[in-house]
């Protein structure tokens, strides 16, 4: 039970999207299932009946609702979201939470530390309008683990690197002024790196906890569903599945955001469409040959430029870009109507 709206997150952007004689009462969303969503309300949660699909509303949203009716009246919008590209081939988007202020991207410090898949997750911060906190766990069983807060701190000017010990409350306690009263925030992460551990110590929750496989440092997902959970600091934490797949889409100011020094190079090339494989004035080839920018580092950044292209294409932009690819093919094999049967 929570003393008011304010308690729940509730504010001035909220605020200004409310009419004084709306009909229905105003919770936020803790809870989403295939039919039905769990709203907290300033007193006993309620169930409600829900015909709009899961990628219309998210825990973290604030609803509209009708009691007596079991139903959702309307969703306000939103401050922030996190989304992905939704699995499969579609171009389509997938809601994981709404109205987060905070991302905890945890990590651990060991094999999973993965500079790509971090820059991923800051670049999904970074487009839905949510800080990034990078947060390092099992950092007592790493003798390289403020090297690895520098490494994660380095990319990206808009990211936050802190290490924790997972099983030590008082070392948690970086994690406080994010998820104070009124602040809600995040977890994401791979399975098995202490997202389970940092989620029961910020919030008195019994969520299930498995060890890591020793060969590869991955573990087993534990986490199946969302949830808004409150923590011991009167804030809100969301918890969320270990993400297999984490494609993005519509991020391109994102990904230029995360790689700003890459980009603000870029901006110095002699040629506007330059490439920066070799075209004479490239800004960031001189970077990376003085020593001063990482060539793995705009490799990946090029990954991602080309992924959120494509990911962000229409199936007519995507049949029109296969077609074009097909005839150059076929323009350099010297093989128009293909082979013969």
């Amino acid at each position: 039970m929570t003393d008011s709206l304010s308690d729940l997150g509730w504010g001035r952007h909220f605020q200004a999207q409310a009419a004084p004689d709306e009909p229905g009462e105003t919770g936020r969303v803790g809870e989403v299932h295939r039919d039905r969503v769990t709203v907290r309300t300033t007193g006993a949660d309620v169930m409600l009946a829900s015909d709009r699909s899961t990628g219309e509303i998210a825990v973290g949203d604030w609803v509209q609702f009708d009691r007596e009716a079991h139903t959702v009246l309307r969703v306000y919008d939103r401050k922030s979201a996190l989304r992905r590209k939704a699995p499969g081939t579609t171009n389509g988007e997938q809601l994981m939470a709404a109205n987060v202020d905070t991302l905890f991207i945890v990590t651990s410090c060991n094999a999973d530390f993965n500079p790509a898949r971090l820059e991923r997750y800051l670049t999904l911060a970074a487009s839905g309008d949510i800080t990034p906190v990078i947060v390092l766990t099992k950092a007592d069983l790493s003798d390289q683990a403020d090297d690895l807060r520098r490494q994660a701190g380095r990319l990206s000017p808009i990211a936050l690197a802190v290490t924790v010990n997972a099983l030590d409350p008082a070392s948690l306690g970086e994690l406080l002024p994010w998820v104070r009263q009124g602040q809600t925030a995040a977890l994401v992460g791979s399975s098995g790196v202490g997202k389970s551990t940092i989620l029961n110590a910020l919030t008195g929750a019994q969520a299930a906890t498995q060890g890591i496989r020793e060969d590869d440092a991955k573990g087993r997902h534990t986490t199946t569903s969302r949830s808004l959970l409150r923590t011991r600091s009167g804030g809100w934490l969301v918890d969320t599945p270990g993400i297999r797949q984490l494609a993005v889409v519509d991020s391109a100011d994102a990904i230029d955001a995360v790689f700003a020094d890459v980009t603000d190079l870029a901006a110095g090339c002699r040629f506007s469409d330059c490439l920066h494989e070799g075209e004479p004035g490239c800004a960031v080839r001189a970077a990376i040959e003085a020593g001063t920018l990482d060539a793995d580092r705009v490799r990946r950044w090029r990954k991602l430029r080309l992924e959120d292209r494509y990911g962000s294409e229409t199936p007519d932009e995507t049949r029109a870009r296969q077609k074009g690819f097909s005839k150059q093919v076929r323009a350099v094999t010297g093989n128009r109507r293909g082979p013969k049967r």
